[in-house]
C-alpha cells in the first residue's frame, strides 16, 4: 500500500482537527472561566499558539502538548518566557533532560509545587 503525500497531509491535518476539538472540550472543562472569556475562535487559536509553542521545545506527543497547553491556561499563554516564571523556561530548555515528556513531566510536578507554595503565602 502507497500513501501519496496529498493522503498523508489529508490524515495529519485530520489527526490535527481531532486534536484540538478534544483540547477544547478538555479546556471547556477545566478553564470555563477562560474559554468564555477567549471565546471560541480565541480558544482555537490558543490551542494552536499551544501547538506551536510546545513543538518548539521538541514536544509533540499528545498528552505532552495537552499538559503544556494546560500550564498556558493556568499561568498565561507566554508562560515560558515570562520572568516572572524563570523555572518553566529553564525546564523546557534543559539540554541535559533531552526526553520531551520528562521535561514536561517535571514542567507539570514543578507547577503544581509552585502553585501550592502560592497558595500558602496567602
Amino acid at each position: 500500500m502507497i500513501i501519496r503525500k496529498e493522503q498523508e497531509i489529508a490524515l495529519e491535518n485530520a489527526a490535527t482537527r481531532e486534536f484540538e476539538e478534544k483540547m477544547r472540550i478538555h479546556l471547556q472543562k477545566f478553564f470555563p472561566d477562560h474559554c468564555k472569556a477567549l471565546g471560541e475562535e480565541g480558544v482555537l487559536d490558543a490551542i494552536r499558539h499551544g501547538m506551536r509553542r510546545a513543538a518548539s521545545y521538541g514536544v509533540e506527543i499528545e498528552r505532552d502538548v495537552c499538559l503544556y497547553i494546560d500550564q498556558m491556561f493556568a499561568f498565561g499563554r507566554d508562560f515560558d518566557t515570562d520572568p516572572d516564571l524563570p523555572w518553566a523556561a529553564e525546564i523546557l530548555t534543559d539540554e541535559e533532560m533531552p526526553d520531551p515528556t520528562e521535561r514536561i513531566n517535571l514542567l507539570h510536578e514543578t507547577s503544581l509545587r509552585y502553585v501550592k507554595m502560592a497558595a500558602m503565602k496567602k
